[in-house]
């Protein structure tokens, strides 16, 4: 019998987790042009990403996208807010295929931009599904990091949920495990929406399936997703944890 991949689960289940807190599911196109990709997401037109070493091409102005984030934009542009969406999707980066990479990877990155969105809801929201996901003991913490279209932006991590925070092989002994990226909406973003950055605020952030499906099953290599080894796939079968 067959049963969904592993990783196919987790996002069902993050996606799940944020549909409770009146987030929509959003999709949106794979091939991608350049502005929706890169520039209207604050990309400035010399930055490295942009390369065709980084990205893959497909012609003057069309690539593969390299996250999900393009469908922040063109949710803005069609929807005016209030907007709440989670987006799954695959991405596509120049990575070499090794035990921590794939030039093929899923993400999910949501996004809630409405009038009086603070940096508190931000985290408060992010803390309820570190929860919801690892267990209702989880710990986070933010720290400073750096993403063209969020202003100020974060880097989120968790509390290791396998030795609850004291340091392990899993977290490499630091008691924390990197969990996401994310910050408040970049009001450049929304200005390039045609959304009033003066009325409304918002925050986006954006995390890999596979990477928490390693931590949560202690998988060591990235490529076990991808080589339909049955032995491998059939523990995960059930759907549960």
């Amino acid at each position: 019998t067959g049963g969904l991949h592993l990783v196919t689960q987790v996002v069902d289940e993050v996606c799940g987790i944020f549909g409770d807190m009146g987030f929509a599911r959003a999709v949106g196109p794979e091939a991608e042009d350049e502005r929706h990709n890169f520039y209207a997401l604050n990309f400035p037109r010399d930055h490295p990403a942009i390369d065709a070493q980084d990205s893959f091409y497909l012609g003057p102005d069309a690539l593969l996208r390299t996250h999900t984030s393009p469908v922040q934009i063109r949710t803005l542009e069609h929807y005016p807010p209030p907007v709440r969406v989670v987006i799954p999707g695959q991405c596509y980066r120049r990575d070499t295929f090794d035990p921590s990479h794939s030039p093929v990877f899923e993400q999910v990155e949501g996004l809630a931009v409405d009038e009086g969105i603070t940096f508190v809801d931000f985290k408060a929201t992010l803390a309820t599904f570190a929860r919801r996901f690892f267990g209702p003991k989880t710990r986070v913490r933010f720290s400073p990091s750096y993403f063209p279209f969020t202003e100020p932006s974060a880097d989120m991590a968790a509390s290791c949920s396998v030795c609850d925070g004291r340091g392990c092989p899993t977290c490499k002994q630091t008691g924390w495990i990197e969990t996401l990226g994310s910050g408040m909406v970049h009001p450049a973003v929304l200005e390039n929406c045609g959304v009033d950055p003066e009325r409304y605020t918002g925050f986006a952030w954006g995390m890999g399936p596979q990477r928490l499906a390693m931590v949560r099953h202690g998988i060591p290599d990235i490529r076990l997703f991808f080589e339909s080894d049955v032995r491998f796939l059939a523990q995960f079968a059930g759907g549960g944890r």
